[in-house]
């Protein structure tokens, strides 16, 4: 049942362009591992990656014509962008089976929330007429570019956060874990910005004087190395954050169970 769920979603996802053949597997094998905790586990994923998807396609056109100079990546999801968003999320979710606790679930529920309020403080925050400011310097950068914030990315950001939560609830989930999506959730996404504008790479473009994470840039020109570590790119900040929502759900846990 695992498999036909996880299949049937994937391949909605490749008919929508919402996956790429790559991200398609890595997605398969993340459904089936959920599925085989239980369908709770199965229904907070398929929640976390409809959502997520519904809210990239919207308005799409007009995101991308707005951050393609910057972000690296766009369109189709990868295998390295499902791990970095469902990964840490597969693995807590593997964990349960094999040490069956309650705790699980508001590790989980962090985890998955991180990356929600992640996803929707990017595709909202990109629509918003205001220009972002860096988290770090307070000075204003180019749409798109990491660890640039506005309010209505902020606001996003709790929205998505919220979002997996409620479906926590209807899955079953505890009261705690519905709470860890939403603290847990929004303050990993805060870590992601903070993290995105200190450590993740950053390039240089010399013809069209910008800064960008790609190392084409849309004018052909191959860009710099200009801040960041090389290998901290926007797929390990994710990936980071959500380790950090599922960090604090283990904090949480415990701190309710005191």
């Amino acid at each position: 049942m695992g498999f036909l769920v996880a299949a049937t979603v994937v391949l909605v996802a490749r008919r929508s362009e919402s996956l790429s053949p790559s991200g398609g597997i890595a997605a398969l094998v993340l459904g089936i591992v959920c599925s085989a905790a239980g369908l709770s586990w199965a229904g907070v994923l398929v929640g976390f990656f409809i959502t997520a998807t519904l809210v990239s396609r919207f308005r799409r056109e007009r995101k991308e014509s707005r951050i393609s100079n910057v972000v690296e990546k766009g369109g189709e999801r990868d295998a390295l962008q499902v791990i970095a968003n469902g990964g840490i999320f597969g693995t807590v979710a593997a964990a349960s089976i094999i040490h069956p606790s309650a705790a699980w679930l508001c590790i989980g529920a962090g985890a998955i929330a991180a990356s929600s309020a992640d996803t929707w403080s990017t595709e909202i925050g990109t629509l918003s007429s205001v220009m972002p400011r860096s988290i770090i310097t307070g000075r204003s950068v180019s749409p798109g570019q990491s660890g640039g914030v506005t309010w209505l990315g902020t606001a996003g950001g709790v929205a998505g956060a919220v979002v997996i939560a409620f479906i926590t609830i209807l899955v079953g989930w505890s009261k705690a874990a519905a709470v860890t999506a939403i603290i847990g959730g929004f303050t990993a996404c805060l870590v992601d910005s903070l993290l995105g504008g200190t450590l993740q790479v950053k390039r240089w473009c010399d013809q069209c004087t910008m800064t960008t994470e790609r190392t084409i840039h849309v004018c052909g020109t191959t860009t710099q190395p200009a801040g960041g570590f090389p290998w901290i790119t926007n797929d390990v900040v994710n990936m980071l954050s959500s380790a950090a929502g599922a960090l604090l759900g283990v904090f949480l846990y415990l701190l309710s169970n005191q």
